[in-house]
């Protein structure tokens, strides 16, 4: 038969369970309560334009939520930094007790299961407690102390009964205790989701307009909360995560729009007129030559060759192929160099054929008269390649919204990589921005828009080649083609 005192198990573990998440969302309050005052006196305003701020409607400014709306990302940052460590600490003390009446109800039996129960939940408090001690050494901005008193943990009195067998325990009750158990720890794992997705909804008007990294730093100890929580409680945590996921999602959703609104009025505005072009957009094709050959060479393509476009190798006639992937800016500026020295080197040889002796003496000067000129050839050959976009060894002459868009393309392709998760969501935008540009790009052009949104006087063949010039270059950067 089962005790009187143990029968209320299975009441004393759903107290327990609500004292727990009870306890955890007080120490999460009390820390958000304390730490905002520390952080919002140093706001970063870089991370926000002028106007950007929002507070609520009374206009005061001084509620929790507009609080945590005037944080910058970094401060933000911190503050989940903080919790997180809080979380972590009541969830480890959570499955501390968990274990241990899992371990007392397989091996102790009889009277001493309800005293050693209480044991095993000051055990588990205790364990947290050593926990915390040491992971909050390594972190940061925790301006109270989150160390209680320790308790005084009884020891397991009482030894298992040798007499008696844990068979003899109801098959009933013990899932009920069991059940019971574990219920504890998810109530406390959903508590910490529920609140830490409560945070991030305050500010989720916000977090759109970040940039990117700034997104990312919200967006990745997220993701290391949630990995660690469901851990320790053994639970998937749907709920944050489709919380993250609507958020990453209205991020870009944000930024694709706001690129949209903005190629649009560059296009209005463009006059067709070729420029030159920076170092900066020459670095961002090489970029993509270079991920263009980690995608299609193998690994042994990879460490002995420059692959730099998909089932062929690019040869020079002067030169072996060079290893390891380089830009190929870098490559043409050495074969520039190599015809620059061979002409060096001919012009100094003319210059110092011994004609007569007072040549001969004057050689030294000849040569350095040579290397001035060549130098003077060298400005004037890298200022003509500045004026056009080299990709794959054809130069493209472009235009101010050709080279917007090739920057546009980038910021694509960095949140890709950073967001795996919306690959997909990203592709798609970047389809519809490319439609739009042709679609846009026909109508000022070939259809004379241009000389009604941006006053041309009229169309000439040089805007007709331009605009090719600007479309052939977004057709060849697109893979798979």
């Amino acid at each position: 038969m089962i005790s009187q005192a143990l029968a209320k198990l299975p009441s004393v573990l759903r107290i327990y369970r609500d004292t727990l998440t009870a306890d955890m969302k007080t120490a999460i309050k009390t820390a958000v309560a304390e730490l905002l005052p520390v952080l919002v006196v140093r706001p970063l305003e870089s991370d926000f334009t002028p106007g950007e701020r929002t507070v609520d409607a009374d206009g005061g400014g001084a509620s929790l939520a507009s609080k945590l709306r005037n944080l910058s990302s970094e401060s933000f940052v911190q503050l989940l930094c903080a919790i997180f460590m809080i979380i972590r600490a009541h969830l480890v003390r959570a499955a501390e007790v968990k274990k241990a009446i899992e371990w007392i109800m397989s091996n102790i039996d009889g009277h001493y299961a309800a005293d050693s129960v209480a044991a095993a939940i000051a055990l588990g408090a205790a364990t947290a407690e050593t926990s915390q001690d040491s992971e909050g050494e390594s972190c940061f901005l925790l301006p109270y102390s989150l160390q209680r008193a320790a308790k005084v943990v009884p020891s397991f009195q009482g030894k298992a009964n040798d007499a008696t067998s844990p068979s003899n325990m109801s098959r009933n009750f013990r899932a009920d205790v069991m059940r019971e158990n574990t219920e504890a720890v998810f109530a406390a794992c959903d508590a910490a989701h529920g609140r830490w997705a409560k945070l991030l909804g305050v500010r989720a008007l916000l977090h759109p307009k970040l940039r990117l990294q700034e997104f990312l730093s919200i967006y990745n100890i997220t993701q290391e909360f949630i990995t660690a929580t469901e851990k320790i409680g053994g639970r998937l945590g749907y709920s944050i995560r489709g919380t993250l996921q609507s958020q990453a999602k209205a991020f870009v959703d944000f930024q694709h729009e706001s690129r949209m609104a903005k190629i649009k009025a560059v296009l209005d505005q463009e006059t067709w007129v070729e420029v030159d072009v920076p170092d900066e957009f020459q670095a961002i094709v090489t970029s993509l030559l270079c991920s263009e050959a980690l995608i299609s060479e193998n690994l042994h393509d990879a460490q002995n060759n420059v692959e730099i476009s998909y089932g062929e190798v690019i040869t020079n006639k002067d030169c072996s192929l060079m290893a390891d992937a380089g830009p190929r800016k870098a490559q043409q500026q050495i074969e520039q160099a190599d015809f620059i020295g061979v002409s060096i080197e001919n012009t100094a040889h003319v210059k110092s054929t011994p004609l007569t002796e007072a040549i001969e003496k004057n050689k030294a000067d000849a040569t350095t008269n040579s290397v001035h000129s060549n130098n003077n050839k060298i400005k004037e050959l890298v200022k003509s390649t500045s004026q056009t976009l080299m990709y794959k060894d054809v130069g493209y002459h472009m235009v101010n919204c050709g080279l917007i868009l090739l920057k546009m393309m980038s910021e694509y392709i960095d949140m890709n990589n950073f967001l795996p998760a919306l690959s997909s969501e990203i592709v798609h935008r970047v389809v519809e921005i490319l439609k739009f540009f042709n679609t846009r790009t026909c109508q000022l052009v070939l259809g004379a828009g241009a000389m009604q949104v941006s006053g041309l006087k009229s169309i000439t063949s040089k805007h007709l080649a331009l605009a090719s010039q600007v479309i052939s270059f977004t057709y060849a950067i697109i893979p798979g083609r």
